[in-house]
């Protein structure tokens, strides 16, 4: 990725925006995906990335969706939860805010349609979960407690405002 699409605060974090995209049947859309030059290293996340110029979270949101999945006819909701996280990824370390945006759609086929060149050596796949599916999973998916929290979402509804989860530093 060119230094000049990562997009920091002040404090070095990268802003970003991610989708929890639900179907008709409340299954999720996870993206697969591994470090570079180590396929093994592997992980499933949700759909999105870092802001782009002037653009605002909702902007960022809907168009990483676009460019990972395919998928844009989407009914954006509200920022479910928010989390700070720092990992190692592609020889260096990322430092990030990140804004979870609740998303519902109709359109289940995914096709990655504009990644970026560190994208398509990293991103192998997406995949529909239920919720069941999520919590017995033995892969490892980020954030750490996406099954709890899907289904406190699915049994609740959207909180009020939103949650802050546990700080992540892998």
């Amino acid at each position: 990725m060119p230094a000049e699409a990562v997009q920091a605060h002040d404090d070095g974090l990268r802003k970003v925006a991610r989708v929890v995209l639900l179907d008709p049947d409340d299954r999720i859309l996870l993206l697969y995906g591994h470090e570079p030059e180590d396929p093994a290293d592997d992980w499933w996340f949700t759909p999105g990335g870092g802001l782009e110029g002037e653009e605002t979270r909702e902007e960022a949101a809907l168009r990483e969706l676009a460019e990972e999945t395919g998928i844009t006819e989407v009914e954006l909701g509200p920022v479910l939860w928010r989390r700070m996280c720092s990992f190692p990824f592609a020889g260096r370390r990322w430092d990030q805010d990140e804004w979870y945006y609740l998303a519902r759609t109709t359109q289940t086929a995914t096709r990655a349609v504009a990644l970026t060149e560190l994208e398509r050596r990293s991103v192998a796949g997406a995949r529909w979960w239920t919720c069941q599916e999520l919590a017995r999973a033995h892969e490892t998916v980020y954030p750490t407690r996406l099954a709890e929290l899907l289904r406190t979402l699915l049994d609740e509804g959207p909180p009020a405002g939103p949650v802050t989860l546990d700080t992540e530093i892998v």
